[in-house]
C-alpha cells in the first residue's frame, strides 16, 4: 500500500471544500512520539485503545455515510461515553460481504463502534498496520477535535481482514493527547 494514495482514496469518500488536513506525513513507527506510538502502533481494534487509554467506553457519531452494495463507507467521530468529547475521527470503507448478516446489520444500525461489534460477534479478524500518519490539522479535523487550526496529532491508515479476507480500510486519527 502507498499511504499516500490509501490516504487520498479514503479521504476522497466524503470529500468536502473545507480541509481536514494541512499536511499528513508518514512516519516510522519507531519515531511516533508517546502515548500516540502505544495508541496507534500496534494491531489491535482502536475501540479497545481509545477506552483502555481513555478509561471509559466510547460511543461512535456517524457523520456521514454511504452504502452501494456491500460496499458501505462512513465517516465518524468516537466520543466518551455519555458526553460530547471527541477521541477520535475516522474513515471506514468495508465491504460487507465477508461478513454476516447478523453483523452486516448491526453495523449499518450505527449505534456501536465497529471494533466493538467485530469482537462481539467473535469474528475472525487480523489487523495490519499500514502507515502511521503525523497529522496537521485543516479546519474540519480542527473543529471535530476543538483544537487550533495548524495543530498536530497523529492517526494511522489500517486494513482489517475478516475471515481472511481484506474488508475493511481505515484512516484512524488520534484527537490531541497530553
Amino acid at each position: 500500500m502507498n499511504p499516500q494514495d490509501e490516504l487520498l482514496s479514503l479521504t476522497n469518500l466524503f470529500a468536502s471544500s473545507e480541509a481536514l488536513f494541512l499536511k499528513a506525513e508518514h512516519i516510522p513507527s519507531a519515531v511516533t512520539p508517546e502515548p500516540y506510538k502505544s495508541m496507534l502502533v500496534h494491531d489491535h481494534h482502536m475501540t479497545v485503545a481509545m477506552e483502555t487509554y481513555h478509561q471509559c467506553t466510547v460511543d461512535v457519531r456517524v457523520l456521514a455515510q454511504k452504502l452501494d452494495g456491500d460496499l458501505y463507507c462512513r465517516e465518524i467521530v468516537l466520543v466518551k461515553q455519555g458526553t460530547d468529547t471527541v477521541v477520535q475521527y475516522g474513515l471506514v470503507r468495508f465491504n460487507l460481504g465477508y461478513v454476516t448478516s447478523e453483523v452486516r446489520r448491526e453495523i449499518l444500525a450505527e449505534q456501536t463502534p465497529l471494533g466493538r461489534i467485530l469482537i462481539n460477534h467473535n469474528v475472525l479478524r487480523h489487523i495490519d498496520l499500514g502507515a502511521i500518519l503525523e497529522i496537521t490539522a485543516g479546519p474540519r479535523l480542527a473543529r471535530h477535535f476543538q483544537m487550533p487550526i495548524g495543530g498536530v496529532t497523529y492517526g494511522r491508515l489500517a486494513t482489517i481482514f475478516c475471515n481472511r479476507q481484506p474488508a475493511v480500510d481505515l484512516l484512524e486519527i488520534s484527537s490531541p493527547l497530553q
